[in-house]
C-alpha cells in the first residue's frame, strides 16, 4: 500500500481518530474531506474551521467517497456500511487512522492490544521508556490518536494501544514490538458473535513483522496461545505469564516478578514494591518489562518506574472513603474479563455497580468471585434482567438505577463501614453515557457529593 500514489483522502467520521486522520493529512500536503453523518460537539466543529480541514455534517455525500484515494473510516464504522461496501467494490482502499499513520512514521513502534490490561500495559511501559530517556510518543486508544500525535511531530519511539477494530482495517502497519495481553470473548456483536474472528482481528497485530521483530504474548490463555502458534509468526516470540507451557521469559509466583531476558540475565523484583497491586496488574508489568527489556531498557529504571507509576485513569482507581466506604472507578472495565480481575483483587464486601450496553455478555465466569466477594449489586442501565437472571441467587441484593447518580446514592446506603462500592460495568457504556470516561467522570462526580 503506497500513500505517496494517492492524493484525495476522505475521513469518515469526526471522532479523536479522524480528527486526527484528517490533520495529519492536511499537514502532508493531501487533499482532504472529513466527513460525519452527525453533528459533532461545537468545540469540535471549531477546531476543524480552525485547522482550515474541508467538511460535512448531518450527511456523507457519496460523490466524494467514490472519488477518493483512500478512505479512513472511524473504527466504530463497520465495513457493512453501505457506503463503504460501494467503495469497496470500486477497488478504494478503506483503511484504519491506525494504518495511515503507520504510513507516515519512522518511529520506533510498540503495539499493544488485548481484550483486558492493554491500556495499563501501553501506560506502563510510556512510563519506563520516558524515564529511561527515550523519546517517547503515546498513542492510540488511549488519550490523542496516533494520528494526531504525529501530525504534531514525529518520535523516536511510539507506543500504542491498539483495539481490535483499528487493527481491522490495517494491512502494512508493522510494530518492531507487539504485545497481545490477552484474548477473552468481546466486541462478539461487531463479529457476528463468531469469536474467531475477534481473535483473528488481534492476530493481525504481527502480520507483518519479520524476523527482526518481537512478539511479546501471554501463555495464560490457551485460546491466545493456539491462535499464535497457528499463525506461525516471523517476529521472535517472547511468552510471559506463568510457568507453564511455552516457557516463559517473565513470570511471577506469589512474592516476585522474575525477568529472564536477556537468557543469561535474571531480574526479580518483590510484588510489594510495585505501585501497581492484584494479579492483573502483575501480568501487566511482566509485558512491560519484557517490552522494555526488548528495547534495551536496564533493569534498574524498569525497577524504579515500577515503584514510581501513578496508575491510569478509570482503571482501578481510588476515589475518596465516605464514612469507612471505599469508593473505586473501574469504568474501562468494559467487558466480563475485566470486571473479574477487579472483583478478584477486592479484599473487603463489595457493591458492585455494574450494567450497560450488553455486547453479548456470558456471566458464567464471574459467578464464583461474584459469590465470595459481591454482598449487592446496583444494575445500571440495560442489562437488568440478565444480571439478575445471573446473580440472583448469590446475591441477595440486586437493584435498577436509572442513571449515576442514582447508582451512587443506592450503592452508598447498602454499604457499611469496612466495605468498598466497585464501579465496574463489564458492559460498554453506550446506552446512558458518551463513552466510559464520561461515566467514571460522573460516578466520581457523584461520589464526592455525598
Amino acid at each position: 500500500m503506497q500513500a505517496t500514489h494517492w492524493k484525495n483522502i476522505v475521513v469518515m467520521g469526526a471522532g479523536e481518530s479522524g480528527q486526527g486522520a484528517a490533520l495529519l493529512a492536511i499537514r502532508k500536503g493531501y487533499k482532504v474531506w472529513l466527513s460525519d453523518a452527525s453533528r459533532p460537539p461545537e468545540e469540535v466543529q471549531q477546531w476543524v474551521v480552525q485547522e482550515n480541514i474541508p467538511h460535512e455534517w448531518g450527511q456523507h455525500t457519496e460523490s466524494r467517497f467514490l472519488e477518493a484515494d483512500a478512505i479512513i473510516a472511524s473504527p466504530g464504522i463497520p465495513d457493512t456500511h453501505p457506503l463503504l461496501e460501494k467503495c469497496l467494490a470500486q477497488g478504494i482502499p478503506v483503511i484504519s487512522e491506525i494504518e495511515w499513520a503507520g504510513l507516515h512514521t519512522r518511529a520506533t513502534i510498540v503495539a499493544i492490544t488485548g481484550t483486558n490490561g492493554k491500556t495499563t500495559t501501553t501506560a506502563l511501559t510510556h512510563h519506563v521508556l520516558k524515564n529511561a530517556g527515550l523519546d517517547a510518543g503515546l498513542a492510540g486508544n488511549i488519550g490523542y490518536s496516533f494520528a494526531r500525535a504525529l501530525a504534531e511531530r514525529d518520535r523516536e519511539v511510539f507506543v500504542l494501544e491498539v483495539s481490535s477494530f483499528q487493527l481491522d482495517r490495517c494491512f502494512t502497519f508493522r510494530p518492531h514490538v507487539a504485545v497481545i495481553t490477552n484474548i477473552t470473548p468481546d466486541h462478539l456483536d461487531r463479529y457476528h458473535q463468531d469469536y474467531n474472528l475477534y481473535i483473528r482481528a488481534k492476530m493481525r497485530i504481527f502480520q507483518n513483522q519479520t524476523a527482526s521483530d518481537h512478539l511479546v504474548v501471554c501463555n495464560d490463555s490457551s485460546d491466545l496461545v493456539r491462535a499464535v502458534q497457528s499463525q506461525n509468526p516471523s517476529a521472535t516470540v517472547h511468552w510471559y505469564g506463568n510457568a507453564a507451557q511455552p516457557a516463559p521469559e517473565a513470570y511471577f509466583n506469589e512474592t516476585q516478578l522474575t525477568l529472564k531476558y536477556p537468557p543469561q540475565e535474571i531480574w526479580t523484583m518483590y510484588l510489594q514494591e510495585l505501585a501497581l497491586q492484584g494479579r492483573h496488574n502483575y501480568y501487566n508489568s511482566l509485558a512491560a518489562a519484557l517490552t522494555a527489556k526488548i528495547l534495551g531498557v536496564r533493569k534498574e529504571i524498569i525497577r524504579e518506574s515500577f515503584m514510581d507509576f501513578k496508575g491510569v485513569e478509570h482503571r482501578m482507581e481510588y476515589v475518596a472513603t465516605v464514612r469507612g466506604i471505599d469508593f473505586i472507578n473501574d469504568s474501562k472495565a468494559t467487558n466480563v474479563n475485566s470486571a473479574f480481575y477487579a472483583l478478584e483483587s477486592m479484599n473487603k464486601p463489595v457493591i458492585w455497580i455494574a450494567g450497560g450496553r450488553d455486547k453479548g455478555n456470558d456471566y458464567t465466569e464471574l459467578k464464583p468471585v461474584v459469590k465470595q466477594k459481591v454482598k449487592a449489586i446496583v444494575v445500571l442501565g440495560e442489562g437488568y434482567n440478565k444480571i439478575r437472571s445471573a446473580f440472583g441467587e448469590l446475591v441477595p441484593q440486586i437493584s435498577a438505577a436509572e442513571n449515576m447518580a442514582e447508582a451512587v446514592k443506592k450503592a452508598y446506603r447498602l454499604g457499611t463501614k469496612g466495605d468498598v462500592v466497585l464501579l465496574s460495568p463489564a458492559s460498554a457504556s453506550f446506552d446512558l453515557f458518551r463513552n466510559y470516561e464520561d461515566r467514571g467522570n460522573q460516578f466520581k462526580f457523584f461520589v464526592r457529593e455525598l
